[in-house]
């Protein structure tokens, strides 16, 4: 489930698309970071996997999160 919704959101960002759909590209990368967030903090606290190696990918996925959600900020605020 972590490799789906984590290959999602880079699949999306490269597209060369119309702005609007770029836009919800957009969203829906920035959905699919939120839930590999989900995920991977569940399988921290559920000592499935080893608690350092998941907080480095942990706080990847969060810089990666916040970089696509000033994107999206940007891009609702612009009229298309």
């Amino acid at each position: 489930k972590i490799g789906k919704s984590g290959k999602s959101w880079s699949a999306v960002s490269g597209c060369d698309v119309h702005r609007l759909e770029f836009k919800k590209f957009h969203e829906i990368a920035l959905k699919s970071s939120n839930e590999t967030k989900y995920w991977l903090a569940l399988l921290r606290d559920s000592n499935l996997a080893d608690s350092t190696k998941v907080n480095e990918l942990l706080k990847e996925v969060i810089q990666i999160a916040n970089m696509l959600a000033a994107g999206v900020i940007k891009l609702k605020a612009k009229k298309f």
